[in-house]
C-alpha cells in the first residue's frame, strides 16, 4: 500500500480516538445543541456525508469573497457578510455533529478522524479568505491571520501526535474561535466593513482611553489573536510535547524536526509574496492561500495518518513532497532581475500551477488514503456499514 503499509494496518484495526475539550462554552451551551441537531439526520446518513457537507458551507463563503472581495480590501453588499456569518456557524455544526453522528450509528474509523481533520485543515486557508474579506484587512494583515490560524492548527496536530489525545483548552478555536469569526461576520453585516479600517482612537470611548494606541482597528484584532489567542495555545503545545517527550526518555529534536516542512511552507511562501514583480499576493490572494492551502493541508493529513498508523517520531520526508513547487516560483520570480523587471513565466501562470499542483498532490493523497483505509478495515467512506464484496467504496 502506498501511503498506509502492512504496519499502518495493524495500527489503524487497534486505534481509538481519544480527545478532551475543556471549553465550558462547549459543555454549557454547544454541546446541548449538537446534541439536538443529530436528530434530524436520518440514521443512513454516514457521518462523512455530514464532515463534506459541512465543508461545503466554507467553500462557498470562500467563493462570495472571490466574488465580491477580490483583493481583500474592499466592502461587499451587506448580506455577503451575513451569508459568511450563518455559514461558518453551519460548517461548526456540521463539523461537530459529525461525530455524534459516527457514535450514533456505531460507524465510527480512524477514516472518519482523518476525514474531519483534512476538511478542518483546508478550512483555515479558506475561512482566513472570508474573514479577511469582512474585516478589508487586504495582504499583509491576511498573512498574519492564516498565519495565525495555520500555526495553532498545525501544532495542535503535532502536540496529539505525542500525547495520543487531542487537547482543547478552555479557549480554543473550534469553539470560541470560530464563535468570535461568525460573530464578527454578522456584525460587520450590521455596521458595515468599514468599522474594522477605521483608527482605534475614532471610536467613541474607547479611543478617550490613554493607554490606547493610534491604529487601525483591523491591525488590534490581528494582535488580539496573535498575541491573546494564539501565543498562549502554541506555548501550551510546546509544553506538552516536551514534557511527553522526556517522559519517555525521547529526543525533544527529533519532535522539532517534524515541524521544519510547515516553517518551510511559511518561509517560502513569505520569500516569494516578498520578491514576486508581479505581487501575487495582493493582486491574486484567493490562488495564492489556495495553493498554499492544498500544501498544508497535505502535510497536516500525513502527520494525522503517521499518528493514526503509529509511525516514528521524527521528521517525515513524505511532507516535503508539498514544497517541491516553491523553488521553481521562487526562481522564476528572482530570473525579473534578469528580464527588465518581467520573469521568465508570467506569475498569473505560475500561481496557477502552484494551485494545480498541491491541489492534485493533495486530492491523490485523500483518494489513495480513503481506499486504502477502506480496503484495510473492509469499511465505506461514504456510507454505513461493512464492506460485504471486499472493496471500500
Amino acid at each position: 500500500m502506498g501511503y498506509v503499509g502492512k504496519h499502518g494496518v495493524e495500527a489503524l484495526q487497534r486505534y481509538k480516538y481519544s480527545g478532551v475539550d475543556h471549553s465550558y462554552m462547549a459543555k454549557y451551551v454547544f454541546q446541548p445543541f449538537w446534541r439536538f441537531c443529530v436528530n434530524f439526520f436520518p440514521m443512513w446518513m454516514p457521518p462523512n456525508g455530514i464532515t463534506l457537507m459541512g465543508f461545503t458551507m466554507i467553500l462557498t463563503s470562500a467563493f462570495l469573497s472571490w466574488v465580491y472581495v477580490p483583493h481583500l480590501d474592499s466592502p461587499a453588499p451587506r448580506w455577503v457578510y451575513f451569508a459568511h456569518g450563518i455559514l461558518l456557524f453551519l460548517y461548526q455544526t456540521f463539523d461537530a455533529v459529525d461525530g455524534k453522528q459516527a457514535r450514533r450509528t456505531n460507524s465510527s474509523s480512524p477514516l472518519g478522524e482523518l476525514f474531519d481533520h483534512g476538511c478542518d485543515a483546508l478550512t483555515v486557508s479558506f475561512e482566513t479568505l472570508a474573514f479577511a474579506s469582512t474585516l478589508m484587512s487586504g495582504k499583509y494583515l491576511t498573512f498574519w491571520f492564516w498565519l495565525i490560524a495555520a500555526s495553532t492548527f498545525y501544532l495542535a496536530t503535532w502536540e496529539s501526535f505525542f500525547t495520543d489525545t487531542l487537547i482543547l483548552p478552555v479557549l480554543n478555536g473550534p469553539t470560541e474561535g470560530l464563535m468570535l469569526f461568525y460573530i464578527g461576520h454578522i456584525f460587520t453585516g450590521i455596521v458595515g466593513p468599514e468599522f474594522w479600517t477605521q483608527n482605534i482612537k475614532d471610536i467613541p470611548v474607547v479611543g478617550s482611553l490613554p493607554f490606547v494606541p493610534d491604529v487601525p482597528l483591523v491591525l488590534v484584532m490581528v494582535l488580539i489573536f496573535g498575541f491573546v489567542a494564539a501565543l498562549p495555545t502554541l506555548i501550551f503545545n510546546f509544553v506538552n510535547v516536551h514534557k511527553v517527550v522526556r517522559g519517555r526518555g525521547t529526543s525533544f529534536r527529533s519532535a522539532l524536526a517534524m515541524l521544519f516542512p510547515f516553517w518551510t511552507l511559511v518561509g517560502g511562501i513569505v520569500f516569494w509574496g516578498y520578491i514576486s514583480p508581479a505581487d501575487v499576493i495582493g493582486n491574486q490572494p484567493h490562488l495564492f492561500y489556495s495553493g498554499s492551502g492544498f500544501a498544508f493541508a497535505y502535510m497536516v493529513g500525513r502527520l494525522i495518518l503517521a499518528h493514526l498508523c503509529e509511525e516514528p517520531k521524527g521528521l517525515k520526508t513524505g511532507m516535503c513532497t508539498a514544497l517541491l513547487y516553491l523553488p521553481f516560483a521562487i526562481s522564476n520570480a528572482l530570473s525579473a532581475n534578469f528580464f527588465d523587471g518581467k520573469p521568465l513565466v508570467d506569475e498569473t501562470w505560475v500561481l496557477v500551477g502552484y494551485c494545480a499542483f498541491t491541489l492534485c498532490l493533495y486530492g491523490h493523497f485523500v483518494v489513495s488514503v480513503i481506499q486504502e483505509i477502506t480496503q484495510a478495515l473492509g469499511i465505506h467512506c461514504f456510507k454505513i456499514g461493512k464492506v460485504k464484496d471486499g472493496k471500500g467504496t
